[in-house]
Formats: C-alpha cells, sequence, structure tokens
C-alpha cells in the first residue's frame, strides 16, 4: 500500500455504442451445478420456449452445469428439487403447480435454491403470494414488439456487467402491475420515452434481483422473442442471472434507493487527483488505476454520514482500497495518516487484506471469501460511515465492523477517494454513489 512516488489525472474518452457488450465477463465454471429448466403453460404459450430451452442448455454447456428440462409439475417434489442449484421458469404462463408443488418449491427457495424467472415468469400463478414475492412483480400488460432502450441501472451484477450503460434491443416489453424496486434490486430498467406503451409512468424496472426467503431469486423481462435467445448480449444477460442463482458468483442484490452519483462513468467533475500515476477513464465508464501510489478525491464535498457505494475489479493480485474521513489535500499521505482505508488485495495479511479496514482490523476472512468474487470480476462495496463507526458490505454481506478510538483521527467527518497504488497494480472502479445519513444526535 505505501510507497512513495507523485500523480497525475490522465482521462480517455470514447465514443459510447448502444447496446454494444464491452467484454465478457470472467467466469469460472459452475462445475458441479445443475439446472432445471420449467416451461409449463396453462395460458398463452410463447412460439420461443424451445429456443429459450436450447440457449439454456447451451449456456450450461458453455459454462459447466448440467441443465435439465421439464414441462411435467410432478417434478416439483422436495426430494426431486434437491439435486438442483436453480430452477428457471421459462416463460411459465397461468397456474402451474398444484398445492403440494408449491409447499415443495417453496420449501427448497428457503433452503437456499435458486430462481430464474424469464419473460411470462411474471404472467405466472397470480394466486401464489410466496411465487409473487419471488418473482418481485406480476404482469400487467404490453404493446407491440418494437425496439426500446433499457438503462443498465447496476453494471457489477454478472448479469448486466457485461453491457454498456444503455442497451437498445427489441423485445415484447411488459408492464407490470407494481413496481418492485423497494423489494428487490433492480439491475435495468427501460427508458419509457424510446418507445410507446410504457405505463410505469418514467420509473420501469425490466431485470432485477433479490435474496428471498433464504433462496436467490433473478428475473428478467427480456426473452419473448425467439430471436433473443440468439442475441450475444442477451445471452450473456441470461447467463449472468442463472450464473448468481446457482451460487457461481456474488452480488449485491439487496433494494437500493436514494443514492446519488458521485462517479457515473462520464466525467469526474469534483474529483481532484493528489500524488503520482493517474486514472484513466474509457468510453465504458470504467475508471483503471495505473502508476502511482496516488489518490483520487472527491474534493467538491466532505461527509459526516453516509453510505457510500462502488463497484471495483482486479485483473489479478492488485492492490488499491477505498480511503474516508481524511481532510482535504494535495499530498495522498495525509489520507494515509488521518483517514482509514478499506483495502483491495486479497491475498496480503489479515488486517491488510481486501474488506480489511487497513492496519487496524481484519475483515471477517470466512464471510469475506464466500462474498468475494475473483479476479476480472466485479465486486461492490458498500462502507457505511455514522459516527465513529465504520461498517463494510462486500456483494451484499457484512464483513467488517469498526469503531474508531484515535483520538487523533475521526470517522464523523472527511472525504473519500480511491488509491492507484503502483505501476504494477491495475484496479478499475464503476459507479461511485453516496446516500448521505441523518448526523447522530440530530
Amino acid at each position: 500500500m505505501r510507497s512513495t512516488t507523485r500523480l497525475t489525472t490522465a482521462v480517455v474518452g470514447a465514443a459510447l455504442l448502444l447496446g454494444c457488450v464491452s467484454g465478457p465477463a470472467a467466469s469460472h465454471p459452475a462445475e458441479g451445478k445443475r439446472v432445471l429448466v420449467f416451461s409449463k403453460t396453462a395460458g398463452f404459450r410463447h412460439d420461443s420456449i424451445p429456443d429459450g430451452v436450447a440457449a439454456v442448455r447451451q449456456l450450461g454447456s458453455e459454462g459447466g452445469f448440467t441443465v435439465d428440462a421439464t414441462e411435467d409439475a410432478t417434478a416439483f417434489t422436495a426430494k426431486n428439487l434437491r439435486r438442483y442449484d436453480a430452477v428457471v421458469f421459462l416463460s411459465t404462463t397461468g397456474d402451474v403447480l398444484d398445492a403440494a408443488q408449491q409447499s415443495a418449491f417453496e420449501g427448497y427457495i428457503r433452503h437456499g435454491g435458486g430462481y430464474v424467472g424469464v419473460h411470462a415468469a411474471a404472467d405466472t400463478e397470480y394466486d401464489w403470494a410466496f411465487y409473487g414475492g419471488l418473482a418481485g412483480a406480476y404482469f400487467q400488460s404490453h404493446p407491440a414488439i418494437q425496439p426500446a432502450t433499457v438503462d443498465v441501472e447496476d453494471r457489477a451484477h454478472p448479469a448486466t456487467s457485461g453491457l454498456a450503460r444503455t442497451w437498445s434491443r427489441t423485445d415484447e416489453w411488459y408492464n407490470y402491475r407494481s413496481n418492485p424496486r423497494d423489494r428487490a434490486h433492480v439491475l435495468a430498467s427501460l427508458d419509457e420515452s424510446s418507445y410507446t406503451g410504457g405505463t410505469m409512468n418514467g420509473d420501469h424496472p425490466i431485470a432485477w434481483c433479490q435474496n428471498y426467503r433464504g433462496g436467490r431469486a433473478f428475473y428478467t423481462g427480456g426473452g419473448h422473442t425467439k430471436e433473443s435467445y440468439a442475441e450475444p448480449a442477451f445471452r450473456q444477460h441470461l447467463s449472468g442471472g442463472i450464473r448468481w442463482a446457482v451460487g457461481d458468483a456474488q452480488a449485491d442484490c439487496r433494494p437500493e434507493n436514494g443514492y446519488r452519483p458521485l462517479f457515473d462513468g462520464t466525467t469526474l467533475d469534483g474529483w481532484k487527483q493528489a500524488g503520482p500515476g493517474a486514472f484513466d477513464l474509457d468510453g465504458d465508464g470504467t475508471l483503471t488505476s495505473s502508476g502511482g501510489m496516488g489518490l483520487l478525491w472527491y474534493a467538491a464535498s466532505d461527509f459526516s454520514a453516509y453510505s457510500l457505494k462502488l463497484d471495483w475489479r482486479t485483473a489479478g493480485d492488485d492492490n488499491s482500497g477505498v480511503f474516508v474521513g481524511f481532510p482535504p489535500s494535495d499530498d495522498p499521505w495525509s489520507a494515509v495518516d488521518n483517514g482509514y482505508e478499506i483495502q483491495i488485495d486479497a491475498t496480503d495479511v489479515p488486517e491488510k487484506t481486501t474488506g480489511s479496514v487497513y492496519g487496524f482490523q481484519s475483515a471477517d476472512l470466512n464471510k469475506r471469501d464466500r462474498a468475494l468474487n475473483p479476479p476480472g470480476e466485479w465486486n461492490t462495496y458498500e462502507i457505511r460511515v455514522e459516527g465513529e463507526r465504520l461498517r463494510v458490505w462486500l456483494n451484499g454481506v457484512k464483513i467488517n465492523d469498526f469503531t474508531n478510538t484515535d483520538p487523533a483521527r475521526s470517522l464523523a467527518d472527511g472525504h473519500i477517494g480511491i488509491q492507484n497504488h503502483g505501476a504494477d497494480d491495475q484496479v478499475s472502479f464503476r459507479d461511485i454513489r453516496i446516500k448521505e445519513l441523518p448526523v447522530q444526535g440530530d
């Protein structure tokens, strides 16, 4: 973490192509994982179902997980469901399970099972409240098939990390009876001004995830058309949702509301850099460190009580960190000497490893290891500061709870920053956002 060179800021812009894929997220095979694709219909039947089943089989072959497919609801027994890490409801419609089968599936979810809902999975089991909560929202209506712009809100989740900030594609765009945003974590939403027939008043989630009653649930509203399942970006989207649902990738799927951007991928207004090295901003909205040791810090404002969220990724055995609670300075050592660093470097000693408060307190390493995605994949930190208490969540899992007792330091007021550590360390950041909290005693 500590070295003694100085820094300049380099920002490189590039054109952003709508709907482009910025390169596949790194993947590690879900060895031994098994997925059940269920496509029974008791209402409208989509002619894309065979294409969807074939696509999931291909994704399984590529990703190392086994895929079974059925339209036989008798597969929903406690004994049989235990064989599967996730169940994909692929454009199911109507009442497809009886009471005993529903009970078996509820038990499966409560014991950690995964659910993936595709398109008309939201047009299913309207009288089963557990399922409605699991899917996140029920179908209400849809306009004609047409192109629309999808705003990708979370670019760390494996279902959306390979997408550009906006994604232009053609599908049948569902309206929903309720907005899932307060209950689930929205990954992507529709720009209702980009097409006709949207009825959700400008806040139109179209893909989301959640931790639900002990299990994992991912839903995407895409997948009506046969062409969807041949579309590389949609296949990657579906593959990432399955990988998360089976537990092969980690992500923060808690509801997220009330945050404002400090860095949204388009500008570094409000930020300054201190020390050596550089941060490069590419056309995909990603900041990547080079050289150092320096610090890119948010000079426009200090903060007292807040939840800070940001997405980060290492290329390999790399070093960086997030600094909080330090005074304004053009010297990066001021942050080291007066603030606290939440470390990014999974190979260091416990008090200096990913999730630690550097040099002061180790993360819970067992929880950290279960929550951590490997190099090449995105991770999300939440760093919550309230008074002198600092808590850290990694991909939605709390891994550190630290209280400052040093009278020479204070977390109660200060700036935030991200570190570029050295010439051999390449760490990338996206989507730095903050929600200010009530100051204790107010």
